[in-house]
């Protein structure tokens, strides 16, 4: 982003956060070692934090969610063995295979339902038999939320005890799981309940600029920590950027609400757009579908105003720590004033 950008309204992700000056003073007072050696005071201490919180033997710190995902598909399976998702699931589709190219494991991609969900009936029937004609079918793969969407408790009790029951272990890319755990009102244990490791993102709504941390037992995260250095992920003096990490775990998590009040404000003043179907957001992220014809010139707008948004007939749009109500109402005013003045092309006049 450029200088003159700076001070713009960000909608594209709440990835886009910047810490701010509490989480910085933070990040200047860590004390520093060397991660690669286990002695970076202040990763252990995130690492402990982390893995206390959500109930877990261990954690691990990693420089990206991609990585912490990574990291858990290949400690928890082997070459020729397959893992189950969702469709829509960032380990199945938004990652790069990473977990075929690199550890040569098969995804078995589920459809997702309407909620998020992947039925029970369709996962036991994708759990494959002890034959050699088939890849070996080691673990299930959640996540929470998915598309804004939030998993509800009993369903992922009941999808983890199956995968139990079936001798599968259980990972929950938990990119956004704070935001579903303001949601549900429940604690990081109860969250996380079922799943034999965990990958907490914290550079999204919680505002830390880069990193995630894998949960799991002793073993997992030994295993996990020999790939992270194979994968480049061994950090040096990591403990400024665990510092923040820490902040945001200990002072971010439940303001998350203001983002999912700003993404019903959001949503609110769209649903009084005639051009626009929006749907509810249950977090903080909000769909808005339009026009195709529209979404050139409404990005144009968008941009003489200072507002960043990826503007598309499928519209997203994330509320973050950096998008205060005030900015809210002024890319309101801006989506209205738009098309008001708008008139969908005709036939005619297309031709």
């Amino acid at each position: 982003m450029s200088k003159s950008q700076s001070n713009w309204i960000d909608l594209r992700s709440d990835t886009v956060t910047r810490p701010s000056p509490a989480m910085r003073a933070a990040m200047q007072a860590a004390d520093l070692g060397d991660d690669v050696y286990g002695d970076d005071p202040s990763v252990n201490r995130l690492q402990d934090y982390a893995a206390d919180l959500f109930g877990y033997e261990a954690a691990l710190f990693a420089p990206s969610g991609t990585q912490s995902n990574l990291l858990a598909l290949l400690s928890h399976c082997g070459r020729g063995d397959e893992y189950i998702a969702g469709q829509e699931a960032h380990t199945y589709k938004y990652e790069g295979g990473g977990a075929a190219v690199l550890g040569s494991i098969q995804p078995q991609p589920l459809q997702n339902q309407a909620d998020g969900t992947i039925a029970l009936e369709d996962i036991a029937a994708a759990i494959k038999p002890d034959d050699f004609h088939f890849a070996r079918s080691r673990l299930l793969a959640l996540e929470n939320t998915i598309g804004g969407k939030v998993l509800p408790m009993e369903y992922t009790q009941a999808a983890t005890s199956l995968a139990h029951q079936r001798g599968l272990a259980t990972h929950l890319d938990g990119a956004r799981i704070c935001n579903a755990i303001v949601k549900l009102g429940i604690s990081p244990r109860e969250a996380v309940r079922g799943f034999d490791s965990v990958s907490v993102c914290l550079s999204k709504g919680l505002g830390a600029p880069v990193g995630s941390v894998l949960c799991g037992d002793k073993s997992l995260i030994a295993q996990a920590r020999r790939w992270r250095k194979m994968l480049g992920g061994g950090m040096r003096q990591a403990g400024g950027l665990a510092a923040a990490a820490q902040y945001a775990l200990e002072h971010n998590v439940a303001r998350l609400a203001e983002d999912h009040a700003h993404a019903e404000r959001l949503a609110h003043g769209l649903r009084q757009i005639a051009a626009l179907t929006v749907q509810t957001p249950q977090t903080n992220i909000v769909y808005a579908d339009m026009p195709a014809a529209a979404c050139a010139g409404l990005d144009g707008l968008l941009r003489e105003h200072g507002i960043l948004a990826r503007v598309t007939p499928h519209m997203r749009m994330v509320t973050h720590l950096d998008v205060s109500a005030a900015d809210i109402d002024k890319v309101l005013t801006v989506f209205k004033t738009f098309f008001n003045a708008w008139n969908a092309p005709t036939s005619e006049g297309a031709a």
